[in-house]
This record gives structure tokens, sequence and C-alpha cells, in this order.
């Protein structure tokens, strides 16, 4: 006779359970206390082949196998972006309390899409928070989102229905022929919610740049001529801090013009917004934003949060809600009980069922606050600086573009031929990814494809800029010989 299993899926020893837990739990710390000793490794083809899942699970009496498969086969092959010589892209490097607060949401397993607890009020306090420090007026609304490529189609629906009204949710945009600008350098966050919402990305201007951003008067010649040509402008996005160099729109100036012209403005914060937090001069960078009908941000990339967590900001509530508000009758809210707690972020974005995205970032301001937050900010600044001072001093690198807040760009051996220079900057950027030393990832400047570093990493000291940068000069005479 055998014996029947449990139906449930809860562990059937609570106490076996814990202990592997607790284990897990020492590993997760004693690695991101021990950051930098642990840079991006290739995934070996064994482990690869490890995580094909098999027909039968472990079952509910092995939770120590479960653990132990965690802590040595997923753990240790993440992308590298808690080290402190991490420049890839533009990554979030993750906190300490992330942990603390990823744990509690996992146990607390809360839909954050509406109802009255508590995962709401903390969501509604971070995005207060976040609406004072960017400037906007109180009453602004908000949502937290996977990243600013989700809540740019939020704010440009938003946006949308300005400028068509209402029944265009019902009818559908028809033949009106919408235009929205953009800088050269703007992020590609913009073209996928032009297409998504169905207005087409040739309709998204592109407006030539300069080393101060977005040319203003070509802005106004260009919405001159699409509103002769018959078109209706709609928006014009700014730009706070450029994925490729850093670089900051003039956002009072845009803030006029949009102003004049009757558009809708929506900045493109995913990292520059938060010098909001900085000291001087990067602070000055996002003047103006708090005169945005919209902003975009990340928490997940200069505010260390773990991933995932980006935020829509918006000036309007009201516009912000007739974009998204459709509730079916069995959502229907109450007065009281769980059925509460209007309004319901279900109502102001894209996603009914909604993770507790807010948790993580209340803890990280609990725990450093706008000072200490904005500390790492204009540290990681300086290191910017430093690196790009460190090149200048470096024989044959060369800086190919200005250091505005905490992006450097730069090629190993200006000497070369523009060919042979993006060759070397690629090969070098493999070579000491693989080799753990630095992590660089590359962009085109002036024809070549360069290194370029994006510090975004609150545990990048001096020391790491100097073995950085020593890495390159060593591998570019390593290439050389």
């Amino acid at each position: 006779m055998t014996s029947e299993r449990p139906t449930g899926l809860d562990p059937s020893d609570w106490q076996e359970f814990r202990s592997a837990a607790h284990e897990l739990l020492d590993a997760c710390i004693d690695r991101l206390s021990a950051a930098a000793d642990h840079p991006w490794q290739p995934v070996p083809e064994e482990v690869r082949e490890g995580y094909a899942l098999p027909e039968a699970g472990a079952g509910l009496d092995d939770p120590a196998r479960l653990a132990a498969e965690l802590r040595d086969t997923v753990l240790p092959h993440g992308t590298g972006n808690t080290h402190p010589r991490f420049f890839g892209w533009v990554h979030g490097t993750g906190l300490a309390e992330g942990l603390l607060s990823e744990m509690v949401a996992a146990t607390m397993n809360a839909n954050c899409g509406g109802r009255d607890h508590g995962s709401i009020y903390v969501e509604r306090a971070v995005i207060d928070w976040t609406r004072r420090v960017m400037g906007f007026p109180e009453g602004a609304s908000g949502i937290l989102v996977t990243g600013t490529s989700q809540a740019t189609v939020i704010a440009l629906q938003a946006a949308r229905l300005r400028a068509l009204g209402a029944d265009v949710r019902a009818k559908g945009q028809g033949g009106r022929w919408l235009t929205a600008y953009a800088g050269d350098g703007a992020h590609n966050a913009a073209r996928k919610a032009i297409e998504l919402l169905g207005i087409g990305h040739e309709n998204l201007r592109r407006i030539p740049e300069g080393e101060n951003g977005l040319d203003l008067d070509a802005l106004k010649a260009q919405i001159a001529a699409d509103r002769e040509a018959g078109a209706l402008p709609f928006a014009v996005i700014g730009t706070a801090g450029s994925v490729d160099f850093g670089r900051f729109d003039d956002l009072d100036a845009i803030a006029d013009i949009a102003a004049d012209e009757h558009l809708w403005f929506h900045v493109d914060g995913a990292f520059g917004a938060w010098t909001r937090l900085a000291d001087a001069p990067w602070r000055g960078l996002s003047d103006g934003i708090g005169r945005a009908d919209s902003l975009a941000c990340d928490f997940h990339k200069w505010m260390y949060v773990p991933y995932d967590c980006g935020l829509c900001l918006i000036r309007n509530e009201d516009e912000h809600r007739a974009a998204f508000a459709a509730r079916p009758s069995y959502l229907a809210a109450l007065d009281t009980g769980l059925a509460g707690g209007d309004p319901w972020y279900c109502d102001y974005g894209i996603d009914l069922s909604r993770g507790n995205r807010a948790l993580k970032v209340w803890a990280a301001i609990r725990a450093h606050g706008a000072e200490g937050l904005g500390r790492a900010i204009s540290d990681n600044c300086r290191r910017a600086a430093q690196m790009a001072e460190l090149v200048e001093q470096a024989p044959g690198m060369k800086l190919m573009a200005p250091v505005v807040s905490n992006l450097c760009v730069f090629t190993a051996d200006e000497t070369l031929p523009p060919e042979a220079q993006s060759a070397l900057n690629g090969a070098i950027a493999q070579k000491l990814q693989l080799s753990g030393d630095v992590v660089f990832s590359t962009t085109l400047a002036q024809g070549v494809t360069c290194l370029r570093a994006a510090i975004t990493n609150h545990r990048t000291r001096p020391e790491d800029i100097t073995h950085s940068i020593a890495a390159v000069a060593r591998a570019t005479r390593e290439a050389r010989e």
C-alpha cells in the first residue's frame, strides 16, 4: 500500500525548509558582500545544460536540493553588474536593502493592481517622494512600471488623448496624422512607444543635436513644417541623460517651446533624472524637469534598487486616468474592506496584476535618504571625470566626447585609422570582459566604435577607475605586440 503524498505545494517539513533557506540567504549575503570578487563570467556549457527542466519535480521533501542548485548553478552566473568595475550599458547595481525587501515582497505576494493593503500605500509614498524631488505639483499622478520603456508608452498614450480626445480609445486614431519630436540621441524607447501606439516611427521626427542637446531652432522649424503639411504635432520628448554620452537637453527651453506650440512635454530621464539628488554642478543638468507633462525614469539604474522598477510620473492625474481606466464589473471598488483603497493602479497603466515594485524603492529611500543616494550619484560623476583625466593623460588614448555626467567615451589608440581603432576597441572590450578585469560596452563616436563607461555603481572607487584604464593600456600594448 503506497502512502499518499500531500496535495498542497507547501513544504512538508517547514523546519527543513527554514534550514535550507537560511543557508541560501547566507550564500546570497556572502555573494553581495564580496561583489568585487565576482565579475561576469561565461556560463559553462554543462551549467547551461543543467538548466533544462525534468518531467518530474524534486517534490516537497527536498528543499535543500533546490537551495543548493540555486546557490551553485544560478547565483554565480548573473550579468556581473554588482561588480564595482562593471561599466557596460547603464546597469543598476543593487542594494543590500533590496535583498531584504524582495524577501518580504515575495512572502507577502501582494497584487498591487489595486485593493486596500499596505503595499498600495507604500507605492503612493514612493511616488509622492519622487514627485517632490522632481518638482512636480501636488496632485500629480504616477505609477511604478517595469522601466522607462513601458513608462514612455503610458506617457505618450496620455499625450495622444489630450491631442485627439477621449474618443480615440473607442474609435481609434483614424486618418489623423500625429507627429512627435525628439533629439537624434533619444533612447529607442521613444520609437517603440510611437510604434506601439500605431503612430508609426516615421512620425517621430529626429531633431539634430549639438553639444548642448537638441537643436531648438531646428525643432521649431520642423514643427512649423509639419503643421504646414497638415500634421498635428502632439508631443516633444526631452532627454535628461542620453544613453551614448550622458548629455542633457535644455529642458527649460523645450518646456517654453512646448507651451507656445501646445505640445505635451515628456522627459526621458531613465537615469539622468536622478541628478536632481546630486551636488552642483550635476544637479543643474536637469533643471526644468519639473515643468514636464510627464517623466519616465528608472529606480533600477541610478537609484541602485534591484531590477525591475521604473516610474511614469504625469502632471495631470485626470489625463493619466482617462488614458487607461477601464475596470470591469468584477473589479468594482467598494467603500470599505479589501475592495476599497481607491485609486487602483490598474486604472493608470497597462497591467491589471502587478508585483510589489515599490517596497525595494521604499527600503532604499528609508535606509539612505535623498542625501545618501545623492552622494553616491555625485561620486559616480566624479569617477567619470577621473576616468576622463586618466584617458587624457594616457599615451594614445583620446576622449571622444566631453564628460557631462557619468559617461566616459574614449578610444584606446587614436594614432590608428578609424577602422583599425574600431576593431581594437571592440577587441579590448571583449578581452577585458572575459578576463574579469572590467566591463566596458561600446558606442559610435566620430565614426569610430569606442569604449564606453557608464558609471552607475555605488561600489566603484577611485582605484577601480585606475585599474580599468591601466587594463585598457595593457590590452592595447598586447594588441600592438
